[in-house]
C-alpha cells in the first residue's frame, strides 16, 4: 500500500510539473493566434485611438509574461478570467457548457462501454468464427470514416429518411431528463461508434494473448466453463491494457466532441471552443484548453492506479 501512495504522489507531482509546462504551451500558442482581439470586437471602422483604449482596459498592452503570471495567479484562486466577446465570467460560461459535454459523454459511456466489452470478449471466445470476423469488420468500418461522416450519415438515415430523432440537438437548461436523451441520442451515437471499435479490439487481442499462457490451459483441463476462463481467469489480468484503452476514449468523450457537437448543433464544451475561436475569445480558449489537459493528465493517472490496483507485478521495474 504504501508504494501504491507513494506512486500516487510521484505521478501527482508528474502531472502537475506536466499541466505547468502544458499551460504555457496554451497561452504561447494562443498568442500567436492571428488578428487582435479588441480590433475584432470594435470592428474594422473602429478609430487606432479606441482600439488602443480597449486593449488597456483589457490588459492586452501587458507584456506577455505578466499576462502569463495574472492567468495562473487568477487560476489558482479559480478565477479564469472575463469573456472578451461577452463580459461575462469565464468559469459560467464554462461550466454551462462542461454540463452538457459530461451528460453527451456519459450517455455515450453508458452504450458504448457495455457494448464493446461483450463484442470484445465473444469476438476473443469465438475467435476466427464468423462472429469475430463479422465484428472485426464492423469495428474496422466504424474507425475508418472521420466522425463528421458518421454524424451526417446518421441524420440522413434516422432523421430525414426515418424522422425517428432531431437532427439538431438544441438542448436547454430547462429541457427536462426525456427529453434531453431524446434530443441527444444521435451525437451520443456517434460517438459510441467512434470508440466501441477501440475498446472491443483492445478487449479482444488482450484476452486472445492470455489465452495461450499456461495457467490458462491449466484452468481449462481442470474443467472450467470458457465463461469462467474469460470471466475469472483471463479478464482479470487484462484489465490493465483494457482500462488504458477505456479511460483514453472516455477523455476522447469529454474533450474530442468539438466536430460532433459542432454538426449536432449540441451546446457543449467543444462548440463553445470553436465559438470562441472565431471570436477571438482569448481567456475562453485558454480556460477550455486548460481544462481539457486536466482532464486527460486525470484520467490518465486513475488508469495507472486501477492497472496497478489490478496487476501490482507493474510497481517493480523488471
Amino acid at each position: 500500500m504504501t508504494q501504491i501512495v507513494q506512486l500516487l504522489l510521484h505521478r501527482l507531482a508528474l502531472g502537475f510539473v506536466t499541466l505547468l509546462i502544458v499551460s504555457g504551451l496554451i497561452f504561447w500558442s494562443v498568442e500567436l493566434l492571428p488578428g487582435d482581439a479588441a480590433q475584432a470586437i470594435l470592428g474594422q471602422s473602429a478609430t487606432p485611438e479606441t482600439v488602443a483604449a480597449l486593449r488597456h482596459q483589457l490588459g492586452l498592452d501587458l507584456p506577455p509574461v505578466t499576462r502569463y503570471a495574472y492567468w495562473l495567479q487568477g487560476i489558482a484562486h479559480g478565477n479564469f478570467g472575463t469573456s472578451i466577446a461577452n463580459g461575462l465570467p469565464v468559469s459560467r460560461l464554462i461550466t454551462e457548457r462542461l454540463d452538457n459535454t459530461l451528460f453527451l459523454a456519459a450517455f455515450a459511456s453508458i452504450i458504448a462501454i457495455p457494448l464493446a466489452l461483450t463484442l470484445g470478449i465473444l469476438a476473443a471466445l469465438l475467435r476466427n468464427s464468423l462472429f469475430d470476423r463479422a465484428a472485426s469488420v464492423f469495428t474496422l468500418t466504424a474507425i475508418s470514416f472521420p466522425d463528421f461522416f458518421v454524424a451526417y450519415i446518421l441524420i440522413l438515415l434516422l432523421s430525414v429518411k426515418l424522422g425517428l430523432f432531431p437532427s439538431i440537438s438544441n438542448i436547454t437548461p430547462s429541457t427536462d431528463f426525456a427529453e434531453r436523451v431524446y434530443r441527444s441520442f444521435l451525437p451520443a451515437l456517434a460517438l459510441t461508434l467512434a470508440i466501441t471499435a477501440h475498446i472491443m479490439r483492445m478487449t479482444r487481442a488482450a484476452l486472445i494473448n492470455l489465452f495461450s499462457l499456461p495457467y490458462i490451459e491449466m484452468a481449462r483441463l481442470k474443467g472450467a466453463s470458457r465463461v469462467r476462463v474469460v470471466m475469472v481467469h483471463a479478464l482479470r489480468n487484462a484489465l490493465a491494457p483494457i482500462v488504458n484503452v477505456v479511460v483514453l476514449n472516455l477523455a476522447y468523450l469529454v474533450t474530442g466532441v468539438v466536430i460532433v457537437e459542432v454538426v449536432f448543433v449540441y451546446p457543449g464544451f467543444g462548440r463553445l471552443l470553436v465559438d470562441s475561436v472565431s471570436k477571438r475569445d482569448v481567456p475562453v480558449v485558454q480556460a477550455i484548453c486548460l481544462i481539457t489537459s486536466v482532464t486527460y493528465i486525470l484520467l490518465n493517472l486513475f488508469a495507472d492506479i486501477v492497472s496497478i490496483l489490478s496487476n501490482p507485478r507493474l510497481l517493480h521495474g523488471r
